[in-house]
């Protein structure tokens, strides 16, 4: 894999004199579209188009899987949420489904066999509209894929409409599916493991706002068996306010909500967490990234740096995000790059390949892009501006 071609990240000084980590674009982005995948659809006659984003990203034998979502046959409707006091979208009649993909390169992806992990009732009946966002956990010689379950249809349900669904693989190829987590709400639930063999679990519990850890009282089984070890989830749950480690409202453009993104990655100076931050972004944020306003809403990436022995321990946390939406594929769309969600960068994948950090994204709920920096810069950064 040739990574010179990708970018090493730079630090900035904002008008106000703030520095900030900004992660270097790639300049073909996005690196996958929906009519790569030929995901398309007809309504009333007319050619509409499906949507790729959300990717887990693992290397396996030397290339690069990514587990994007994948959907078609939506309609999307608009709505005007007064808390935000601005115009959104929300979708109807979709159920997304997970291709796994495969690449030499990093960049020109092609499906594995045509294996896909579906959510609409035809593998197993936990649940029946979707399964999103699934990120890739290596696990010895295995690999663990996890993702949320839609128990309802998306946007018609109570709010009580996600949960934890596990499954395995060690080929993408034949995938075995072990379960749900029942009667809990969790998104971006993403396991990481010491070489005791302790399983840390970040996750995020809706209305809740924040970021979660704690330990798996039955270890790598509560897991690979959700259903066996019911009282060990609930126990967990009972007690998740006194494992929050990252809470919403701090700055602005993590006012509305925060979420654990892909695995952390293990790193000298501690766990690098990636995650995303929805909220409002400033003008002065948004001229270093050549926009002319700032946005009223956008999911922006953050990172975070948690202490080896004792994950719970915050050590740096970044007070500005490290990559904001500032392209057409990010923003409002054109022409070309027409969006679902506006002003979305939401990051789910990441490898590290010779130093260099390869962060995948989904971009406007409709394409993936790739991000990428020398991790070392990144660190740098954080244990030098972002100490807590």
């Amino acid at each position: 894999m040739n990574i010179k071609r990708f970018g090493e990240g730079e630090v900035l000084r904002l008008d106000s004199d703030k520095r900030i980590f900004k992660l270097d674009s790639y300049d073909e982005n996005p690196i996958l579209k929906p009519e790569d995948l030929g995901l398309r659809c007809y309504e009333d006659g007319e050619q509409q188009g499906g949507a790729v984003f959300n990717p887990g990203a693992e290397i396996f034998y030397g290339k690069i899987v990514l587990t994007p979502r994948c959907q078609t046959n939506y309609r999307k409707k608009e709505f005007f949420d007064h808390k935000s006091g601005i115009k959104r979208y929300r979708f109807e009649e979709y159920i997304s489904e997970i291709w796994p993909l495969i690449s030499e390169d990093g960049i020109r992806f092609q499906r594995i066999n045509n294996s896909v992990i579906k959510g609409d009732g035809t593998q197993h009946k936990d649940f029946l509209y979707g399964i999103e966002d699934v990120r890739i956990i290596k696990l010895r010689k295995k690999y663990l894929l996890m993702g949320a379950g839609k128990i309802n249809p998306p946007f018609k349900g109570n709010g009580d409409d996600d949960r934890i669904a596990i499954y395995s693989t060690s080929d993408f190829k034949e995938i075995a599916y072990h379960g749900i987590v029942h009667g809990i709400e969790s998104r971006n639930s993403i396991p990481f493991m010491e070489e005791n063999e302790e399983v840390y679990m970040l996750l995020r519990f809706p209305p809740s706002d924040g970021i979660f850890l704690d330990v798996l009282d039955a270890g790598l089984e509560q897991l690979l068996r959700p259903e066996k070890h019911r009282k060990e989830w609930q126990i967990l749950h009972e007690r998740r306010e006194k494992n929050r480690i990252l809470k919403a409202g701090m700055y602005q453009h993590e006012k509305e909500k925060i979420g654990a993104g892909p695995p952390p990655i293990k790193t000298e100076r501690g766990w690098l967490l990636i995650y995303h931050g929805v909220g409002k972004l400033n003008l002065d944020m948004a001229k270093s990234y050549g926009l002319k306003k700032g946005i009223k809403r956008a999911y922006s990436v953050s990172a975070a740096i948690l202490d080896l022995e004792n994950p719970r321990d915050v050590l740096c946390r970044t007070k500005m995000p490290i990559y904001i939406p500032s392209k057409p594929y990010e923003l409002y769309g054109d022409e070309v790059y027409p969006v679902d969600v506006p002003a979305v960068v939401f990051p789910t994948g990441i490898v590290v390949v010779k130093d260099k950090l390869l962060l995948y994204c989904g971009s406007c709920d409709k394409y993936v892009i790739l991000l990428t920096c020398d991790l070392g810069n990144l660190l740098d950064y954080l244990w030098e501006d972002c100490r807590i």
